[in-house]
């Protein structure tokens, strides 16, 4: 991370690029078109001259900031701007860029927006991208907000396309500090890395008690459960791609510290915010673990309460079965009684029976050893 050493004030910035024209995607921006001829003053949030980590004034353009910066004063009085953008659109983009010379590419990443987190130096400015989160307790959900940082060597120009981060606490935060303000826009960007990584602690936390919440959902067997896991790793590994990248932007500010000549306060610092996104993007991975485990736990559970309830309808099949089964032998064996009884009850005049003596036991026995029979038959097959 570099003390820049910049070049002398009372020496004129040099001969500004001719920036492209970027075209950005309309989802990039919020305004609506009628503000697109808007002059970038109107997206400006916040903007101070700082020296010696002492707020001098707030300037009331951007073109006089510029010029206050190359006032002549001497370089141990060298003072640094600190401007804030919200919401800009291109063409916004564009005449900040030109004002400050800043490199083609980057204003051009700035312009489409969602980027992924990354560190990249043009000449003596560094361009940062950074994802910082929120957790919104109404609706259970994480909130992704997007912040640009533009590092040169006496100005640090922020650029947000989301309503978070806010960054007045880390104004007031550095402003308070005049030590660590007088360190210059490194000191800004340390303040602003340190605030989005601070930031990720409440979107843990509220993560954590959902994932709490939704293993007893699983273990109640809630139907809605399956979704909101889903929902909830989807949210998990949109963080996770927030947060990883921030340990190589880090891991690259610790190894050029030396080689800039950060100051040394300053490398601790950073240090202690490379931990504390360690720790985070490790309590991330456990999360996205996790998350799988009970992704696994409710779709065995759900099978296993799948199978009970094959079980239980196939016993019902079963019971339904020995029913029929019964009926229909009860049917069977009163079926022969009737049978025969009904041939004896048709009267016919020429029936040999009507005169024989034993016709009447015989057909009682007929029916009896019919009806007996079928029953042991039944019962030996186990359907009565």
């Amino acid at each position: 991370m570099p003390v820049w050493r910049g070049r002398p004030l009372n020496v004129p910035r040099p001969q500004q690029r001719s920036l492209p024209t970027y075209a950005a995607p309309a989802a990039s921006f919020e305004h609506a078109r009628d503000d697109e001829e808007r002059p970038a003053e109107a997206t400006v949030v916040e903007r101070a001259i700082y020296c010696k980590g002492k707020k001098l004034e707030n300037p009331a353009s951007i073109s006089e900031t510029v010029h206050r910066l190359s006032d002549g004063l001497a370089p141990a009085d060298r003072p640094m701007a600190w401007i804030g953008l919200a919401h800009p659109n291109a063409r916004q983009v564009q005449q900040v860029a030109r004002i400050f010379d800043l490199h083609p590419l980057a204003v051009e990443d700035a312009i489409v927006a969602h980027q992924r987190p990354k560190l990249e130096r043009y000449d003596d400015t560094l361009f940062v991208v950074l994802r910082s989160a929120s957790y919104d307790d109404a609706t259970e959900t994480v909130d992704f907000g997007e912040i640009h940082l533009f590092i040169g060597p006496d100005f640090v120009i922020t650029v947000r396309h989301s309503a978070d981060p806010e960054l007045a606490p880390v104004r007031r935060r550095l402003e308070a500090d005049p030590e660590l303000l007088a360190l210059g826009p490194e000191a800004v960007l340390y303040g602003v890395l340190d605030h989005v990584v601070d930031g990720y602690a409440p979107v843990l936390q509220g993560l954590e008690n959902d994932i709490d919440e939704i293993e007893a959902q699983v273990f109640e067997s809630d139907p809605s459960v399956s979704r909101r896991i889903y929902e909830l790793s989807q949210e998990v590994m949109e963080l996770q791609r927030a947060v990883k990248p921030l340990q190589r932007i880090l891991d690259a500010l610790d190894h050029g510290g030396e080689k800039y000549g950060t100051d040394p306060e300053l490398q601790r610092s950073l240090r202690d915010v490379a931990d504390h996104a360690t720790s985070v993007a490790e309590r991330v991975d456990g999360f996205r673990q996790s998350l799988a485990d009970i992704l696994t736990l409710n779709a065995t559970l759900v099978a296993q309460t799948q199978n009970e309830e094959m079980k239980r309808l196939a016993e019902v099949a079963n019971n339904q079965a020995d029913e029929v089964k019964k009926a229909s032998s009860w049917a069977a064996i009163l079926f022969t009684p009737t049978v025969v009884a009904g041939i004896y009850g048709m009267n016919f005049e020429k029936m040999p029976e009507l005169s024989w003596w034993f016709g009447y036991p015989f057909a009682l026995f007929l029916m009896f050893a019919v009806s007996t029979t079928m029953w042991l038959v039944f019962r030996r097959k186990g359907w009565l």
